[in-house]
């Protein structure tokens, strides 16, 4: 008798029975159960405000001014190009493994068992893990100092109740709105996904209508003062060549599909909720590309209009609304930039590391567990650091880490679409000894073939165009290794 149902529509799900089966099994939990068709209740406008509320946050407002700063080059509408266009790529893999959760149910780690096996899935868990430790440690420093001016809206005096003594170069009041927003993102975790669906549901309308008051108020302002729009809009081509163009042109899309690479993994964790294959694909289609770039879009029209409304170019969202007369106005925007970096946070950090590491021992590790741990893990890693060097956290933290990514989609889109023909067995993926090796060496040796080919680029030089396409170069060099390899056995 078979162990799982397929409905006419395509999605799969365990017999009762089955399911029931699988509660002693040591690689089995609840959080990472595939999930009955009667939860899959997500739609179109589900996914489609879960990726405006993602791409609505302070790293894609600012991402322009990585691009446009002089020691990259590109102007305005280079800059913004290159963020189109690195999207639109990125949305491909982002589509091909959203594709097993909504017909299995099943999240990111589990997934990773049919091409890495029952336990080495959790070397793809946790190198995604590590990244999105990172990247919530991005975003709750952003979030606190966000906070910090909002306080400071309410109470003037906030940023010196505690003294003026720097601890790491930071006021102490700093370091606690950095933790009350920390404490904020895990709240919301442990009380489950509902809340999150909630959270982005309401939290994707608001910072789209507010950020849109921003670009009016800022065109307004700056037409008023100069009649103009400032600097930024009218800056000319600074290359002489093509080839001087693509040369800081191909790792800037690099580095832009490595902005979203953490998600082009994880989007089971995800779409496991998804009521249909093309409500998840047309809510993510709109909204990815489309918000990113517009996005970017009104950070480069409010930046350029500050330059004129008080004389500096003022990339910061919080900086800039630091300059707003009115408390109120200042509350009111900080207020936004919370909701919006809370939101972000929460769906792009937070679940799957949290489902990550709840995988390297389900037993003993819940969703709620590896929440916190992500939490904590990301305060160690220093975020205030990341952010300190446009040019380091562009050439050097997104470009690095995609190859690594690049070569586990590689590995993931070759076994679900070429090997396994997206036929999946369910109860397998979570039985030692099943059908799935415990290893997969083909998906371990394809990932090591693929990070080597994407990095080597760092320690020979003449190979650095190797490592400036790292994405892509990981993602062809695995894919094709574990596609050779599973061909011949």
């Amino acid at each position: 008798m078979e162990s799982q149902i397929e409905h006419a529509d395509g999605r799969v799900e365990l017999r009762e029975d089955v399911a029931a089966s699988l509660e002693s099994s040591p690689i089995y939990n609840h959080d990472l159960a595939p999930t009955r068709v009667s939860q899959r209740t997500w739609t179109t406008y589900t996914f489609a405000a879960l990726w405006i509320a993602m791409a609505h946050c302070i790293p894609t407002y600012k991402m322009a001014s990585g691009l446009v700063d002089p020691k990259i080059g590109l102007n305005w509408w280079q800059a913004l190009l290159t963020i189109l266009v690195g999207n639109l790529i990125v949305l491909v893999p982002i589509l091909l493994n959203s594709h097993p959760g909504t017909k299995y149910g099943i999240p990111f780690p589990v997934f990773a068992r049919a091409s890495y096996g029952t336990f080495g899935a959790n070397l793809p868990a946790v190198m995604r893990a590590l990244v999105a430790c990172g990247w919530f440690g991005i975003n709750a420093w952003i979030g606190g100092q966000a906070l910090q001016t909002f306080f400071r809206s309410l109470a003037p005096g906030w940023p010196t109740m505690l003294g003026t003594h720097a601890i790491g170069g930071y006021l102490p009041t700093e370091w606690v709105s950095f933790a009350i927003f920390w404490a904020i993102n895990i709240l919301i975790v442990v009380r489950g996904m509902d809340l999150l669906r909630r959270v982005e549901n309401l939290a994707a309308p608001y910072v789209l209508v507010m950020t849109a008051l921003l670009v009016a108020w800022a065109v307004h302002a700056a037409y008023k003062k100069a009649h103009g729009l400032g600097p930024i809009l009218a800056s000319e081509n600074h290359f002489a060549t093509v080839g001087a163009f693509w040369k800081v042109f191909a790792p800037s899309v690099t580095a832009m599909v490595g902005f979203w690479a953490t998600l082009s993994l994880n989007m089971p964790d995800f779409t496991r909720f998804g009521r249909s294959q093309r409500e998840q694909a047309i809510g993510q289609v709109v909204a990815l590309p489309t918000t990113m770039t517009l996005f970017a879009a009104m950070g480069v029209v409010i930046t350029s209009a500050s330059a004129v409304i008080y004389g500096q170019e003022i990339w910061d969202p919080v900086e800039l609304v630091g300059h707003f007369s009115s408390r109120v106005l200042v509350g009111i925007a900080m207020f936004t930039v919370v909701v919006a970096t809370l939101s972000v946070n929460i769906a792009a950090n937070v679940v799957s590391p949290a489902n990550d590491f709840a995988n390297l021992a389900p037993k003993r590790i819940t969703f709620k567990m590896g929440g916190i741990a992500t939490g904590v893990i990301g305060v160690l890693m220093m975020p205030w650091k990341l952010m300190s060097d446009p040019r380091g956290y562009i050439f050097d933290w997104l470009v690095g880490y995609s190859g690594g990514l690049g070569s586990i989609a590689g590995v993931l889109v070759a076994d679900y679409w070429l090997i396994r023909k997206k036929k999946l067995e369910l109860a397998d993926l979570y039985r030692p000894g099943g059908i799935y090796p415990g290893v997969n060496w083909a998906g371990v040796v394809a990932t090591g073939v693929g990070c080597f080919l994407a990095w080597i680029g760092l320690v020979v030089p003449f190979l650095r165009p190797m490592f400036d396409y790292a994405w892509f170069v990981g993602a062809l060099g695995a894919g094709l290794t574990y596609w050779i390899w599973k061909r011949g056995t």
